[in-house]
This record gives structure tokens, C-alpha cells and sequence, in this order.
């Protein structure tokens, strides 16, 4: 069996230990054959652990680390100065090799300044890229770049569709996923100089590409990969989680007014209860760093139990499919080939 180590930066993301620990908890329970490494203040961690039971678990073990990243720390400052921070010391693990991957919740900057630092990036990748799922009518679709890049040339988005194209196939088992660009229209002429160079690159890159894709088509489920720069995916991503903030508070407010809407209310539960759960944000927490030479995931930094094992499991999905090793396979190949083109 492929061993499945993962090593989180327990004091990361709003709530730090208090939630990283049950997350475990709920990993070890629910993932079979993995095993945890919680990277932090070691007296915090051990009372964490040992108040919910965990104190003679065998697959998990404290690390211990003496520094916290700020949320609104500058990237450049964590880096040069906090060497010791749990996510650098998390991210040294993976780059050691003693765990096969990293999750935090903390300042998504530093996490990826410090990751490309430490693992350096894949040969013929540039840039990492921030990719997570998005919910559809059909199911959901991957989304990249969500706010790493916010200036792209068109062989960064090329390099971003082919990642994420692999990524679609990794996670969603789609032997050749459909990819689309993310455009302010479907016709030729539409967009910036970069987005139909772009377009042309990945036309012909060998991918399954679909073309442009507007905004509406995220949501419908058009493409299985949207690829974009960090600029417009990052206000993408922000105004869907908006969105789905307004239609629960409406739905909350609008049948709480009186008993008539109170009494609908019971009568639509059911309903109610399924519109929940495919906008519960909780359910697509866990943002891939994709690029990077090892296995990052971002989760958000106000992630609760659920949400935060949710990245848990995006990474063990990624170790199970050697998604880096896939990503460099890949790219070795399709550099190769231009190579051997242009002789």
C-alpha cells in the first residue's frame, strides 16, 4: 500500500488547533491508511490531543514548530524570517520526503511564496497555480488560476490548462476532460491579445479543448477545466461565495417572517436541505498549489472541522494519484515534442 503521510500546519487559518485536531480525528476515522503529522506549538497540540482521545494513536504525532504565520503577514517578511513557522516546517517535510503532502490554512501568500521557495517548481512549469472545484448543475469543475497569478502571459495559461487537465483526471477520473478559457465572450475575436494567444496555444496542445467559455458557463457545467489568470478567477471565486452567502440569508430571512412562511418553510425542507448542501462551501474546500514539485493544499483560513478535513482529503487523493509526478511526466513530454517540431 502507497504510504500516505500528510502533514498539516495545525496552527494555520483563523482557528488554528482547535479545529486542525478534530479534522484529524475525523481523517483518521474516515481515510483509510493515512497518517498525520501536526505541526505546531507541541504543549498546545499534545492538550488538543490528548482531550479528544488521540493520546495513544499510533498514526498521529506532533512535531513541534516555534513560530505562527500572521494572517496578514507579508509574504516575503514569513519567509526570510519565520523559519521556524509551522507551515515552513511543514512544507520542509514534504520537501524531506518523511510526508507525501502539506495542508494549511494559513496566509495563502506566504503558503505559496514559501512552498515554491522549498520545493521549488516542476521543469517547464513557471508559474503555480491555485486550483479548486467549483459547484455545477452537473456536479462541479475545476478552476485555475485563482489569485496566485494575477498577470499571465499566454504559455502560463497553457501551462495552467495542461495541469489542470491532468488534475481533472486524477481527482475525477475523466480520461480527457474538457477544457475552456475564460473569456468576455465565445467568438474569435472576443478578448485581450493574451487570452487569444493563449487560446491558440492550447488548441494546440493536444488537450481536449473546448474554446472560450464565459462567466455563466462556470456554473452550468460547460467544461470539466476553466483556466484563467489569478485576477479574474480570485473575483470569480469571491463573488460565488457572496452569491451563495445572499441566497442562504434570503432563504433564511423570507421563511422566518410569520408562520405562513414558517409552515412553507417545514413543508420545503427537504428542498431547502438540498440547496444547502451543494452551496455548502465546506464541500469544495481544499485548493490545489499546483506547479509545485510536492503536494500543497490550500484550505480557507475560516474552515471549520468539516471544511478543513475536506482538504485532508483532496490530499490524500493526490497522493494516491501522483499528481505532481503526473504533471512533470506530462510536461516533460510535451516539451520534448516541441522540441523535436521546431528542428
Amino acid at each position: 500500500m502507497k504510504q500516505k503521510i500528510i502533514a498539516l500546519d495545525a496552527m494555520g487559518g483563523d482557528h488554528g488547533p482547535k479545529v486542525i485536531v478534530p479534522a484529524a480525528k475525523m481523517a483518521l476515522s474516515e481515510i483509510p491508511g493515512i497518517q498525520l503529522v501536526l505541526v505546531g506549538n507541541e504543549n498546545q497540540l499534545q492538550s488538543e490531543v490528548d482531550s479528544l482521545g488521540l493520546a495513544n494513536e499510533a498514526r498521529i504525532r506532533i512535531h513541534h514548530a516555534s513560530e505562527v504565520v500572521a494572517t496578514d503577514e507579508a509574504p516575503a517578511l514569513a519567509l526570510k524570517k519565520k523559519k521556524d513557522s509551522s507551515m515552513r516546517v511543514a512544507i520542509n517535510l514534504v520537501k524531506q520526503q518523511s510526508v507525501q503532502a502539506c495542508v494549511s490554512a494559513g496566509n495563502t501568500g506566504a503558503l505559496m511564496a514559501t512552498g515554491k521557495f522549498v520545493l521549488k517548481m516542476i521543469p517547464g512549469i513557471s508559474r503555480p497555480a491555485i486550483c479548486t472545484m467549483l459547484p455545477t448543475l452537473s456536479g462541479h469543475t475545476l478552476m485555475l488560476d485563482l489569485g496566485a497569478n494575477l498577470e499571465c502571459t499566454p504559455e502560463n495559461l497553457r501551462e495552467f490548462a495542461i495541469m489542470g487537465s491532468i488534475l481533472a483526471q486524477s481527482v475525477d477520473g475523466l480520461e480527457s476532460p474538457t477544457v475552456g478559457l475564460l473569456n468576455i465572450g465565445t467568438e474569435a475575436g472576443k478578448g485581450s491579445e493574451v487570452i487569444k494567444q493563449a487560446s491558440q496555444l492550447i488548441s494546440e496542445s493536444g488537450l481536449n479543448y473546448y474554446g472560450f467559455v464565459e462567466g455563466d458557463d462556470i456554473y452550468k457545467g460547460t467544461v470539466d477545466v476553466i483556466v484563467t489568470d489569478g485576477y479574474a478567477g480570485n473575483i470569480s471565486l469571491k463573488t460565488a461565495e457572496g452569491l451563495a452567502a445572499l441566497i442562504s440569508h434570503v432563504l433564511k430571512r423570507e421563511f422566518s417572517k410569520n408562520l405562513v412562511t414558517k409552515f412553507a418553510a417545514l413543508v420545503a425542507l427537504p428542498v431547502l436541505q438540498a440547496v444547502r448542501k451543494i452551496l455548502d462551501p465546506r464541500r469544495y474546500n481544499g485548493a490545489s498549489l499546483l506547479g509545485l514539485n510536492g503536494i500543497v493544499i490550500k484550505s480557507h483560513g475560516g474552515a471549520d472541522t468539516s471544511s478543513f478535513y475536506n482538504a485532508i482529503k483532496i490530499a490524500n487523493i493526490e497522493i494516491e494519484k501522483d499528481v505532481p509526478q503526473r504533471i512533470s511526466q506530462v510536461v516533460e513530454s510535451y516539451l520534448t515534442q516541441s522540441e523535436e517540431n521546431q528542428a
